[in-house]
């Protein structure tokens, strides 16, 4: 394929990407233009692009990825190629993980019975004030 209608191609789906503003719309996007297994090998290389700047050896993602040496040493190259964006990015999706463990960890207590969460929402009056101080 010539250059020029590469790039092309590559610049609609950029644009095509920029104009998504939700995760669920993003989600969708994907999950409609990609096969499970390729959502799967993103998803991978991304989590292995993690654990390379959490400092884990080849041989500790190979055994807890079972993936290739091959398959690393091209995302560790990937990663030193744009080693400050990819740093930046990778630790906006770990403070996102922790965000939405943080969500998940509230809406569970919520749900559980006999939480100080539950019986708050429960029982809205007898706690008013703690309610109060919680919206403030």
């Amino acid at each position: 394929m010539p250059y020029n209608e590469r790039q092309q191609l590559l610049g609609e789906l950029w644009s095509s990407v920029a104009l998504l503003k939700t995760r669920e719309e993003i989600k969708n996007f994907f999950r409609d233009l990609l096969s499970e297994t390729e959502e799967l090998m993103l998803a991978r290389r991304i989590h292995i692009a993690r654990l390379l700047l959490e400092g884990k050896s080849y041989e500790y993602i190979r055994e807890n990825m079972h993936t290739s040496y091959v398959t690393i040493a091209g995302v560790h190259r990937w990663l030193h190629r744009g080693s400050e964006r990819y740093k930046g990015m990778l630790k906006g999706i770990e403070e996102e993980l922790k965000k939405q463990s943080r969500i998940k960890e509230k809406r569970r207590n919520q749900r559980t019975p006999f939480t100080f969460e539950w019986l708050k929402k429960r029982y809205p009056l007898h706690f008013l004030l703690f309610n109060l101080l919680d919206r403030s």
